[in-house]
């Protein structure tokens, strides 16, 4: 397991003084740090018409951009080009151990892990992105220019599929080493480019923008087939204008939408789906047979380890402490009583159950069918 350093902080300090504020290097964030992935392992996962994963060149002052799956890298030469793969954590369990120590931000924020591998000179060039990422340094070194968020800075669109952003001015000028760690809140421009071959780990965190949310909670209404309340005027008074949409109709349309958002039953049932659906395909592979709950409870009498899927997003709301509780599981709603908070807990908070957790499971006919049920579509399963 990765042990995370703060720069002597407490997380707390993290937190206050950094988190979505400003950026810092983690020097030795990870001491000894060894990688869990190689680059010939990295480019098999690319190699998968399933896995997103794309190629970013730069050839003089042109930029190239390629989408995978890839098999052949000879085109590409020796020097100034970045292989990135989306969602690593889905497909390479001893990645994924990469995501456990930032997790002190909850699980719904937490998007992916993307993975590159960058020959000399490699990059993407200067951008910004709209989320926060934590960039952990493994093979080689990279040299990375950070600055603070800027109005002024303009986009520029080198490729069609590339989005860069005009020279910036640094806070951070550094070149990071195998184990340290860069943070990055949203807005701010960064630029690395590496020094020799090296692999970088990006640790990115969902944020959704207005936009999304309401095309989600437009889908979801419809998939649920949630009617809703239909405009009325029932005050109408007569218009001077046949064509004009008045302020009084305007102030209607904005309670009728309102009043969505207002419905906490109904906010929190549409976040809770659309924030654990997972944006890229998880390796899920249901058994086949299906398991029976005797089947389960006999295997985990007998010690039997139960992991929980790569990238599979498991969150849970509760009003209050004796109210039901919501339990998402990867956009799928499980309503259990409060009496089950200890096993949403277990489920939502741990990645493997042990021999004594699962123990638990196997004694308790409900827990042990929702497990079964769990087991069954692919998202728990056995590793011992």
């Amino acid at each position: 397991m990765y042990q995370l350093q703060l720069n002597d902080l407490t997380i707390e300090q993290f937190l206050a003084e950094y988190w979505q504020k400003k950026p810092v290097v983690l020097k030795g964030g990870f001491a000894n740090f060894q990688d869990p992935i190689t680059p010939d392992e990295l480019a098999g996962l690319a190699a998968e018409e399933e896995i997103e994963s794309r190629i970013v060149a730069r050839q003089g002052e042109q930029w190239l951009l390629e989408t995978g799956p890839f098999e052949d890298y000879a085109q590409w030469g020796e020097q100034n080009w970045t292989l990135l793969v989306q969602a690593v954590d889905h497909w390479h369990p001893e990645s994924a151990a990469l995501i456990e120590p930032f997790r002190f931000i909850p699980n719904w924020r937490i998007d992916d892990l993307m993975i590159s591998y960058s020959t000399p000179g490699g990059g993407v060039g200067p951008h910004l992105d709209q989320y926060d990422v934590f960039i952990i340094q493994g093979l080689g070194k990279r040299h990375w220019r950070v600055g603070m968020p800027d109005a002024s800075l303009t986009s520029l669109c080198p490729h069609p599929r590339l989005l860069q952003v005009s020279p910036f001015v640094d806070c951070i000028n550094v070149i990071t080493e195998p184990g340290d760690i860069l943070y990055i809140p949203p807005g701010c421009p960064h630029d690395g480019i590496s020094v020799d071959a090296s692999l970088n780990y990006s640790v990115g965190f969902r944020a959704p923008a207005q936009k999304d949310l309401l095309t989600g909670l437009a889908d979801y209404l419809i998939e649920n087939d949630i009617q809703g309340v239909r405009y009325t005027d029932q005050n109408r008074q007569l218009s001077a204008n046949i064509g004009a949409i008045t302020s009084q109709d305007l102030q209607q349309v904005r309670s009728l939408l309102q009043g969505l958002i207002d419905d906490p039953k109904l906010l929190a049932s549409y976040f809770g789906s659309y924030i654990t659906h997972a944006k890229h395909d998880l390796d899920a592979t249901e058994p086949d047979p299906h398991y029976n709950a005797d089947e389960i409870a006999e295997y985990l009498e007998e010690g039997s380890v139960l992991a929980r899927l790569g990238g599979l997003r498991v969150c849970y709301i509760q009003e209050q402490e004796d109210s039901d509780i919501q339990l998402f599981i990867n956009g799928m709603t499980i309503v259990l009583p409060a009496t089950a908070k200890r096993t949403v807990l277990q489920l939502s908070e741990l990645t493997v159950l042990d021999q004594a957790t699962a123990a638990e499971f196997a004694h308790d006919p409900a827990k042990l069918q929702l497990l079964t049920q769990l087991i069954n579509l692919g998202y728990w399963y056995f590793i011992e």
